[in-house]
């Protein structure tokens, strides 16, 4: 199986350089999505996590379920499921609030993007046992990133609001990424 994956770590990492160079580039248009320009309404509840979306090793938590379309730059049509931990801390071992069960599909020909459907599952905290449901367009060599939330059970039933999603480290060899995590919801 690795030796089917490498060509495409190659493009992927050629890609992810390329993009990480636009990015760079283009930064004072992506800040415009950043949480500190934004208000929280009232009523809204704001959690703060970071995922870890580990693709590489004996035990990763998301793998590869649909190939890319041949020569794609971009990883057209892979599919990964993940299962990725969700901390308090950027570091891997700070403490597990939960954990991020989905999807995400390369649904873009131009640039990495991805359609990203997941239930953020909390297992400890104040919020152990209640799950918030996020979908939306996740391009992750923007800086900032916004998707939807779009349901929740438990403390999140009804909810509606939104996920922030900035890249915290992404290791270009390996593909694992941790992205930190704002989301605010409000569930009236």
């Amino acid at each position: 199986m690795a030796s089917k994956l490498a060509p495409n770590a190659f493009i992927m990492l050629s890609f992810f350089l390329f993009s990480l160079i636009y990015v760079t580039s283009t930064k004072a248009q992506l800040e415009t999505l950043s949480p500190d320009n934004r208000k929280v309404e009232a009523g809204m509840t704001h959690i703060h996590f970071f995922f870890h979306d580990i693709v590489s090793g004996k035990n990763p938590t998301a793998v590869t379920i649909t190939q890319p379309t041949s020569g794609s730059m971009t990883s057209f049509g892979m599919m990964n499921m993940m299962d990725d931990k969700l901390t308090e801390g950027p570091d891997p071992s700070s403490k597990e609030v939960g954990r991020a069960q989905g999807l995400y599909a390369a649904t873009c020909l131009g640039e990495i993007g991805f359609m990203q459907a997941m239930n953020l599952v909390f297992t400890d905290g104040a919020y152990n046992g209640s799950v918030i449901t996020v979908l939306g367009r996740n391009t992750p060599m923007h800086a900032t990133r916004e998707m939807s939330v779009v349901g929740g059970t438990g403390q999140f039933r009804l909810a509606r609001g939104y996920a922030i999603a900035k890249t915290h480290t992404l290791d270009f060899t390996t593909g694992d990424a941790t992205v930190e995590y704002d989301v605010y919801v409000t569930t009236h």
